[in-house]
């Protein structure tokens, strides 16, 4: 209230000033010079005007005449401004338990024109309210071109509304009712030992609202579980209130024009740490000198080094190591050589124990030695057919490495195979491959063998 007083108050005094600046002192000149000038003649009028009161009532009355004229807007002290009143809420008028309305606008400018002291008590006294009214229309599918109204509390002030009006559809509300999942956010910013073991949510299903075209497009509704809730702090179980539902279509968009019945759910979350110990590996690329080999691999001072990863039980359970990548192009020359390493999370993995190794790498001079392999699987077979070897019992394969490491690899430890994938019955000649885990060791098969696949 004290505002408006003193703004009044304020604009009041520039009205008086400029009455008495244009207005009364012009006037009281104007009168003294007819004085003046009736001096000469002996009238009446001299002695009329000379009365002090006179002057006084006239420039009153002369004030009085000019402020009505300017009021009115017959005289205008100051050029018509505009003002624009941005993304002003629109208030949609309609029966929301029976309707839907698709097409209306949220929010409008509003722009004003008028003199600068109409606008300053338009922008601080209105309301701008706009009303887009929409009691009186029944449902149809086909468009309806209706105005947004604006309640202008400021007289002498024109308006105008971009937009000034909408293309609306009002259809019938129906509902359904839908299962709910949940859907987990922020799994990021979880502790990186925890993981959600199980959330258990207080309803099966809702209730959804809209109209029949837009429950048509639902495909999930889901309860958004925000892993980043500080309350999260310890592996135990958790009682969430308030988890918002939101519906998706078949390509994971949110509609927003459908009503869900209620609008959140209440959960049980539990988080739990799953930890797992796996060894750490070490895998080496490119070749060494010619005639070098690895004769030993040590990682943090030790041969067998493991790590402990965290992650969802499923995940964890079916990592059985991590490994470390060393490129060992042209080395050799050396007795050994250290490596720093960066370890890096398996996917799936939330947290992992270390993140750094050091890795010594040991060579000697490269000895060979033939093992004879008579056992050979096979791989990826089509289902419905059966493979037999034909005419070969064994196979020779190259062993190469240190004379401490190969000395001690027999038939028993080389796993041979071969691949049989997209083979259909027939007679082939197919290569065997090694399964080699060990950097230490190389293995080389230069023997095909032969085999024949049958229809079961």
């Amino acid at each position: 209230m004290s505002k408006i007083l003193k703004m009044l108050k304020k604009l009041g005094l520039k009205i008086y000033h400029f009455i008495d600046k244009h207005i009364i002192t012009p006037i009281s000149r104007a009168t003294y010079y007819l004085i003046d000038k009736a001096r000469s003649k002996p009238i009446h009028v001299e002695r009329f005007l000379n009365r002090p009161q006179i002057l006084l009532y006239l420039s009153l009355i002369l004030a009085v005449l000019t402020f009505v004229l300017v009021d009115s807007q017959v005289i205008t002290l100051v050029e018509t401004e505009a003002e624009i009143l941005s993304k002003e809420p629109v208030t949609i008028l309609y029966n929301k338990e029976a309707y839907v309305v698709e097409g209306a606008v949220e929010n409008v400018d509003i722009i004003l024109t008028g003199r600068k002291s109409a606008l300053y008590l338009a922008k601080q006294l209105g309301e701008h309210e706009v009303v887009l009214d929409l009691s009186d229309y029944e449902p149809s599918e086909t468009p309806r071109k209706v105005a947004l109204s604006y309640n202008q509390t400021v007289d002498n002030i024109s308006y105008k509304l971009d937009p000034a009006y909408v293309s609306v559809v009002i259809k019938k509300k129906i509902s359904a009712t839908k299962s709910i999942s949940y859907d987990l956010v922020n799994e990021e910013k979880l502790n990186e030992k925890f993981s959600v073991e199980r959330v258990t949510l207080d309803k099966s299903e809702v209730v959804v609202k809209g109209s029949e075209d837009a429950l048509k497009q639902i495909a999930t509704v889901k309860a958004i579980v925000d892993l980043a809730n500080p309350k999260f702090t310890e592996a135990v179980s958790y009682e969430v209130d308030n988890l918002p539902l939101v519906a998706y279509d078949e390509h994971g968009k949110a509609l927003e024009n459908v009503e869900i019945v209620p609008a959140t759910v209440g959960a049980t979350i539990q988080l739990s740490t799953y930890r797992s110990t796996v060894p750490l590996t070490v895998s080496t690329t490119g070749e060494l000198l010619a005639g070098k080999a690895i004769s030993s691999i040590t990682i943090n001072g030790k041969s067998d080094y493991t790590v402990d990863i965290y992650g969802d039980k499923e995940v964890i359970e079916n990592i059985t190591s991590v490994p470390v990548y060393i490129d060992i192009k042209n080395s050799g020359n050396t007795g050994a050589e250290t490596y720093k390493v960066s370890i890096s999370k398996p996917a799936g993995v939330r947290s992992i124990s270390e993140t750094e190794a050091k890795v010594v790498i040991s060579f000697g001079d490269e000895k060979q030695k033939t093992v004879d392999v008579s056992h050979i699987k096979h791989r990826n077979l089509s289902s419905g057919l059966s493979v037999n070897l034909e005419g070969q019992d064994s196979i020779p394969v190259q062993v190469k490495g240190v004379g401490s490491v190969i000395d001690s690899i027999t038939a028993e430890n080389i796993d041979a195979y071969i691949d049989l994938t997209d083979y259909k019955p027939g007679t082939y000649e197919v290569d065997v491959k090694v399964d080699n885990n060990d950097p230490k060791v190389n293995y080389l098969v230069t023997s095909k063998v032969k085999i024949i696949i049958t229809e079961e």
